[in-house]
């Protein structure tokens, strides 16, 4: 009998083979989009004007700002008491089980809480449990998650037991946090915004936050490029809190400018209202202002749209000293200023401020700490229906948008956006920088119109050197005021395509019984002081796909008296919003893409299909 053999045209067609290979690549790709698209929301944390306050920031990082108790209560049935949850809480924090005799649970129950506590954290998040899981407990601990029996040694033998705790806990930990939100201002006031920054772009942290710019990170992406007036400000302010050590630590050298500032101005003769404890710290802090407030005249005779004239205080000075009318001023001695000339700077100043300007432009180790922001940072950044930005969009008295540069809106903060990202290029490849755009930074770290500052003036000149304490005065313009109204939060919400709007930069007293959630919960401010220099509570702001809640952190005080007692500091929770059922990616901005994607996918796949001869309609094969 002879053998049957197939022809070639039982073979599919190559063009047919090469269709069905990229509807599965596409099938693939439609199926990951709709998991994506039904996974709950990443939960975020957002904080914001930190301000340099680095051992701090890292010691309550370290407890996630509050984060692990409330998970541990979302996770958990309500007829756990706080104290229990507490108890659970220290033990994910150790890594370790122990006892406690007022909430004692055995080391079988504290493994199921922990299992509850991650099951609930993982699911509908997509995480990958082999990167989550160290390989020695993978294999139980993913047989906990799906309910399987595991080996009766994890719970009749204590040091397995003990250790498989150690990994739940760091699994948990692991977890906890999906996305960072930082709303701007790293430095000054604070000595550390070196450790904060090497914090947030370390490969634990990098991958998941997002940065804002503060008007003080401004102030100094703005001397790094080479504005003088921004260099001398930079510097005035780290000298006026004392922080040599940071100078050290970046590789300054500023010894030409304390042998200046120390001959100079004496501190015995710096009678003005400077705020450096130390002697040279006051010196050197009455140098550098002098040099910023002639570089910063200058800039703004050069950019009459800046509109910046009040604020031109030189020429008046001088004319003071030479009538000798300065019953109004608490410091008389201004040995650089050339009375007829008062913005010219000495040969000394000159020197001074070519060495600092050489310095910071090719600081090393400030360009790896600034190449995060430059890089990384943005005017404002949308994230589950959210904006996030640091003080304000721009706004007139009567409730619109403001015009800058012929600007307004969203398209001001792009446009500052694109000239940012053209300075920091620029910066990191060492390239010549527009002036122009180094004049910019000046108008965003004090113009009245900038997204970053919302004050009609700073009013540096007026505290140093006036007694009458009505011209210190730096009157907030419109925005507080605005985002009160209905109607202006209305059209924040249409001009981005958000719901909420999150900012910082003006602290709130939360001691003086201020919210950081307006009442329908679209505006929330979190700044609460978190710098030494504020009210040293600071607060934090955490979307789950169950709530959005702030936190009302702990000062330094009240964590060392509850560390005195073995307990956690309290945090005081402001509820802003709950939701009936868990939020996912579909209910977001990102899902919004994700489905347009989603539906290119498909139509894709359906023309293919049809190609191929297969009718996705009528689900048969073509004749």
């Amino acid at each position: 009998m002879p053998r049957t053999t197939h022809s070639d045209t039982d073979q599919p067609a190559p063009a047919l083979s090469v269709r069905v290979g990229e509807i599965d690549k596409l099938a693939n790709e439609l199926l990951q989009v709709e998991s994506q698209l039904g996974a709950n929301i990443p939960t975020t944390l957002w904080i914001s004007d930190l301000h340099g306050e680095g051992d701090r920031f890292k010691s309550i990082l370290r407890g996630r700002f509050g984060m692990l108790y409330q998970t541990c209560r979302e996770a958990l049935p309500n007829t756990f008491s706080s104290e229990k949850i507490q108890y659970l809480v220290r033990i994910i924090r150790r890594t370790e089980y122990f006892k406690d005799k007022d909430n004692y649970m055995d080391i079988q129950d504290v493994i199921f809480c922990l299992t509850e506590v991650l099951k609930y954290k993982i699911s509908n998040r997509m995480y990958d449990v082999h990167e989550i899981l160290k390989p020695e407990f993978r294999d139980t601990i993913s047989r906990l998650l799906a309910g399987l029996p595991v080996p009766d040694p994890i719970f009749e033998e204590e040091i397995i037991s003990r250790r498989l705790i150690a990994h739940l806990s760091l699994a948990i930990r692991e977890v906890l946090l999906d996305r960072i939100q930082v709303v701007g201002d790293i430095f000054d006031r604070g000595p550390q915004p070196d450790k904060i920054i090497r914090i947030l772009s370390s490969p634990a942290y990098n991958r998941i936050v997002d940065y804002v710019y503060g008007n003080h990170d401004i102030l100094w992406m703005g001397a790094a490029s080479g504005n003088r007036s921004l260099i001398a400000e930079a510097l005035r302010i780290t000298c006026r809190y004392d922080h040599f050590e940071l100078m050290d630590r970046l590789g300054f050298d500023t010894s030409r400018l304390a042998e200046f500032a120390s001959a100079t101005y004496p501190a015995e003769t710096v009678t003005g209202k400077f705020k450096a404890k130390t002697d040279l710290g006051r010196s050197m802090e009455k140098a550098l202002a002098i040099i910023q407030f002639k570089l910063e005249e200058r800039t703004i005779l050069e950019n009459t749209e800046y509109e910046m004239q009040s604020r031109m205080w030189m020429d008046k000075l001088a004319a003071m000293l030479k009538s000798g009318e300065t019953a109004g001023l608490n410091d008389t001695s201004f040995p650089t200023i050339d009375l007829n000339d008062p913005l010219q700077l000495s040969a000394e100043e000159q020197t001074i401020i070519d060495d600092l300007a050489n310095q910071f432009v090719t600081n090393r180790k400030l360009k790896r700490l600034l190449a995060f922001f430059f890089t990384r940072g943005n005017t404002y950044h949308i994230h589950s229906n959210t904006l996030n930005i640091h003080a304000l969009v721009p706004s007139t008295a009567d409730g619109h948008f403001d015009d800058f540069m012929g600007r307004k809106g969203k398209l001001l903060l792009d446009f500052i956006q694109d000239m940012i990202r053209r300075v920091g290029f620029n910066y990191i490849e060492g390239k010549p920088q527009k002036k122009q755009d180094q004049d910019l930074f000046f108008y965003l770290w004090c113009g009245p119109k900038s997204p970053f500052f919302g004050k009609h003036a700073m009013k540096t000149f007026e505290r140093y050197f006036l007694l009458d304490k009505e011209s210190h005065v730096e009157r907030s313009l419109y925005w507080k005021d605005n985002m009160q109204t209905k109607a202006f939060k209305q059209k924040m919400l249409q001009e981005f395509g958000v719901k909420r709007v999150v900012y910082g930069h003006t602290p709130v007293n939360y001691m003086k019984g201020a919210k950081m959630a307006s009442d329908d919960g679209v505006a929330i401010n979190v700044d609460g002081g978190f710098a030494e220099a504020y009210y040293n509570r600071g607060h934090s702001l955490v979307h789950t796909p169950h709530q959005l809640y702030g936190i009302i952190l702990p000062t330094p005080e009240e964590i060392k008296e509850a560390m005195k007692r073995l307990e956690s500091a309290p945090l005081d929770i402001e509820l802003i919003d709950e939701f009936s059922h868990p939020m996912k990616i579909k209910d977001t901005i990102e899902g919004k893409e994700l489905m347009a994607r989603r539906n290119d996918i498909l139509q894709r796949i359906h023309e293919l299909a049809k190609a191929s001869g297969y009718d996705p309609k009528s689900k048969k094969k073509l004749d």
